[in-house]
């Protein structure tokens, strides 16, 4: 009875600490013997050790037995940062991740990243980016997003949270580590494309686009910890935001995990947003908004803004501070607790010898990276290619191949990536898969970054004496990811130009596009047969693009992001609002409006059937539910993927909407000639809005449901649903 007593006065005694915005879960018995736990250890602490807990790169506290929280990026794959030690697993880029259209891929990826994390020492991960892209592919940061629709980046991303924590019984066990969800909030709706730039939006926009996979990863997946943005929110910093952190954040949302800051972001409340005079002010605006964890990598103390240096002085001064700082390390310390770290010695890591990937793990990735690959075009099926019908290939592109580099990690796995056992280059993968049966003829053409034409000769030469070509072009992290921001979206350099001079040799062109956002291929588009778009597809990319040439596997991704023509365009989704269409006034003048490639589009080498939805019930009540149903057929030769794809529209509301929105798909396997049925819930969940007062409703009306192959209008087919 003393233990029980005990626990409701410690759980009291924390509830009574929080301030009106926090909004707990409820505390079960392990929850309630780790508070009395922290609340004793802060009892004993002194302020500097409590403000010492506060930075991500803080030293365990050896007086008090506090472990170390070793963290690291798990983006696709595991990479500790600033160094690239450890032989991690490299999967697709998350924008390729999210190409696959199927949660359990992700699920499965980030369950091993966990394995990775683990051998390593690592239990923080700064991982999954919920951030939900715009429309403007001129931010480099377009690659670490899985697409433009907040449904389907809230799928992938609670299988990534559930996948890398863990769930039930197994929720941060030694096989599972701490995701965090970033970046909190809106931050890619930035002005002018440019990382970190400011942004102006309304609270509906907010709320209709970028919150629904933070709501998810909180309510569903019970993510860990959360990172704010580096921006601002219609001119108050994400950072000091109280509106967004302790309003939103916690007390809407529920979330009682610990807020880790964006990289130096406390003190940039001073020296980008120039709010604060000095890093005690910003250190006080980001204690009060609740940011519980300052993140500086590198240890530079001239840029932490969480050190006894900075706060000591003044929270001495003024004691009423110690509570914010109480509540932060309280959170953090619980976070080590339910990790484990307190029962377990710390690891040691022989850099030089460990070596976290498996080859299971590697042929997962091998596996994923088959299913990211989007079929653009296919004109007279060129693809795939017949290996008994081909003499020789061409292989050229400065993306074809990539040696090691000497310092860092390979340029074409993207942003965010560790140091894979291998890489597999196209070059390499096809000259493996065709050994002894097709002669490889290779030449670079031209460097990414350079605009000399030198390496032309020599693949108008290769191209010459081959039955085809395989063209790889695109990006690389050198031209995209986070700080490499565009003002154009063509292809870098001279590679256009090198694909016109490929193309006018008369031969077959594959072209393959390796990059990390979308780019204005209008040239490619209308003049090369067949287009492949991998964006980046991990360790082993080389392989699967070859599988994917020769029809060993037969592509079933879709985009998850739109194809703009032209930057004038930007931004391009498919989340439109009704706009002078109809009239002729909404069209830009001598160009064309629609993107080039559509949200949600992919081709196969086989063909599919859609039948006609069905309803269960055609009319069901505001409280109400009902399923939405489709008959799919492969009618061609191969077995293939479809992902198949429901919009929903209220055709009649109390507030403006978009033209439609996704609230389900599906990913399927069909044999040649077989048919599948797929069925979708039309719930609340999918007919909500939200209403002028902001509060999710389903209002009476008719639904207009679509259902197909893309966003496109002619790939859908509608059914009317009635609301009463």
């Amino acid at each position: 009875m003393k233990k029980i007593l005990l626990a409701i006065g410690v759980i009291t005694i924390m509830l009574s600490c929080q301030s009106s915005t926090d909004n707990p879960k409820n505390i079960d018995g392990k929850d309630a013997e780790i508070a009395e736990k922290v609340e004793r250890l802060i009892g004993e602490m002194t302020l500097e050790e409590k403000i010492a807990e506060m930075t991500q790169d803080a030293p365990a506290n050896e007086r008090l037995g506090i472990p170390y929280m070793k963290y690291a990026e798990a983006l696709h794959g595991m990479w500790l940062v600033l160094d690239y030690y450890g032989n991690t697993t490299v999967y697709p880029q998350a924008i390729a991740a999210g190409s696959t259209w199927d949660p359990e891929l992700v699920r499965k990826m980030a369950s091993q990243t966990a394995v990775e994390a683990r051998t390593l020492g690592v239990t923080h991960c700064y991982s999954p980016n919920l951030d939900v892209i715009s429309g403007d592919p001129r931010y480099g940061r377009v690659e670490e997003s899985y697409g433009e629709d907040p449904y389907l980046v809230s799928r992938m991303g609670v299988a990534f949270i559930e996948g890398l924590q863990g769930t039930g019984d197994e929720q941060f066990d030694e096989n599972h580590v701490m995701a965090t969800a970033k970046h909190f909030i809106g931050y890619p709706e930035n002005r002018r494309g440019i990382n970190g730039g400011f942004s102006d939006m309304s609270e509906r926009r907010l709320r209709e686009v970028y919150l629904p996979p933070f709501e998810a990863a909180i309510k569903e997946a019970q993510v860990a910890s959360v990172m704010p943005g580096h921006q601002d929110y219609n001119g108050v910093p994400n950072h000091m935001n109280t509106w967004l952190l302790k309003d939103i954040l916690r007390a809407e949302l529920g979330f009682d995990g610990f807020i880790v800051s964006d990289n130096n972001d406390i003190a940039r409340l001073g020296t980008m947003h120039f709010i604060a005079e000095n890093r005690t002010k910003s250190a006080i605006l980001g204690l009060k908004a609740g940011v519980d964890m300052d993140l500086v990598i590198g240890k530079n103390e001239k840029l932490a803004a969480y050190n006894s240096n900075v706060l000591k002085d003044t929270v001495t001064q003024n004691p009423e501070l110690e509570k914010y700082i109480d509540k932060a390390a309280s959170r953090i310390l619980t976070a080590k607790y339910k990790l484990g770290l307190f029962d377990t010695e710390p690891k040691e890591i022989d850099t030089e010898t460990v070596y976290a990937s498996t080859e299971e793990h590697q042929e997962f990735s091998y596996e994923m990276a088959k299913k990211a690959m989007i079929l653009l075009k296919n004109e007279n099926n060129l693809l795939p290619l017949d290996i008994n019908n081909i003499k020789s290939l061409a292989v050229i592109g400065p993306n074809a191949h990539e040696e090691q580099p000497k310092k860092g990690t390979y340029s074409l796995l993207g942003g965010y990536s560790g140091l894979p056992p291998y890489y597999t280059s196209v070059l390499e993968g096809l000259s493996s898969k065709t050994e002894g049966k097709v002669k490889i003829n290779y030449a670079k053409g031209c460097d990414l970054l350079s605009n000399s034409k030198e390496g032309f000769k020599d693949a108008v030469a290769a191209a010459n004496k081959s039955d085809a070509v395989v063209l790889v072009v695109g990006g690389s992290r050198k031209t995209g990811g986070e700080g490499a921001d565009r003002a154009n979206l063509d292809l870098y350099g001279v590679q256009n130009e090198l694909v016109e001079t490929i193309h006018k040799t008369g031969k077959p062109v594959i072209v393959v596009l390796i990059n990390g956002r979308p780019l204005t291929i209008n040239y490619i588009a209308e003049n090369i047969p067949s287009v492949l778009e991998t964006w980046y597809l991990g360790m082993r990319s080389g392989d699967a693009i070859a599988d994917a040439i020769f029809g060993d596997t037969n592509p079933g991704g879709k985009l998850t992001v739109s194809f703009p023509r032209d930057v004038g365009q930007l931004p391009v989704t498919y989340l439109e609002r009704p706009d002078f269409i109809g009239s002729g006034k909404g069209l830009y003048k001598n160009a064309d409006k629609t993107p080039l490639f559509p949200f949600g589009y992919g081709l196969s080498y086989t063909t599919f059937a859609y039948g006609k939805p069905y309803l269960e019930n055609n009319t069901i009540k505001t409280d109400g539910s009902t399923t939405v149903s489709v008959d799919i057929t492969n009618t061609g030769k191969r077995e293939g993927d479809e992902v198949v794809q429901m919009y929903v529209r209220d055709d009649f509301a109390s507030v403006g909407r978009y033209l439609k929105m996704l609230k389900g798909f599906e990913r399927i396997t069909l044999k040649p000639g077989e048919t599948k049925t797929v069925n979708f819930d039309l719930g609340f969940e999918e007919l909500n809005i939200l209403n002028q007062e902001m509060k999710k409703v389903v209002e009476p009306g008719t639904f207009t449901i679509s259902v197909g192959a893309s966003s496109h209008e002619k790939d859908l087919q509608k059914i009317t649903l009635k609301v009463q």
